[in-house]
């Protein structure tokens, strides 16, 4: 079988597991979609005073209270 087909492994196979740097979290976008992501503009959000991080992938992402990352729906 080809290695071609075979996906690299990382220590950061889920979103939830990515250090909890905006540096790493570009990283990481970049890697899964192929495309390099960047952050368009971050903001505080009003209702939950979470500092939200909006990415060229379109996607809006924040940290939780154990500092992991999550996509802000």
């Amino acid at each position: 079988m080809s290695s071609a087909f075979v996906k690299e492994s990382s220590d950061q196979d889920w979103l939830h597991e990515v250090e909890g740097t905006v540096a790493a979290l570009k990283m990481y976008l970049t890697r899964e979609t192929g495309m390099r992501v960047f952050e368009q503009r971050s903001f505080v959000d009003p209702k939950t005073q979470k500092e939200v991080h909006r990415m060229s992938n379109g996607l809006d992402y924040a940290k939780d209270a154990e500092g992991k990352w999550y996509v802000v729906i």
